[in-house]
């Protein structure tokens, strides 16, 4: 029978360490340390990722619900093109939005 036994110390554990030993991590000193050209990267990011999964596709959505019966052909084939371009955000928002039409009432 085989036994592995270690000679040296054992490394430090997750207990041994101490919030004191950390450098202090607060959010206006991490972005300090980072270059104005790399915040407005990931501010561009953040605005061109909320135009497309957040804004565009309500409008389409606001689009469709407004012109659905009573859009032309063209306009209909845009609109198609436009929810396979925006599908991600589309798909965001399906479930908490209803576009059936309402029907011919009480029938």
């Amino acid at each position: 029978m085989c036994v592995y036994r270690f000679r040296h110390a054992p490394l430090l554990s997750i207990l041994d360490f101490r919030v004191s030993d950390s450098p202090a991590l607060d959010i206006v000193s991490l972005i300090s340390s980072i270059s104005l050209e790399t915040l407005l990267v990931i501010a561009l990011y953040v605005v061109l990722g909320g135009l497309y999964l957040v804004v565009i596709p309500l409008l389409l959505y606001g689009w469709m619900s407004q012109r659905w019966p009573r859009m032309g052909k063209v306009e209909r084939l845009g609109i198609y093109g436009l929810v396979f371009l925006f599908f991600p955000g589309m798909v965001v928002f399906a479930p908490f939005l209803n576009l059936r039409l309402s029907g011919q009432g009480d029938v």
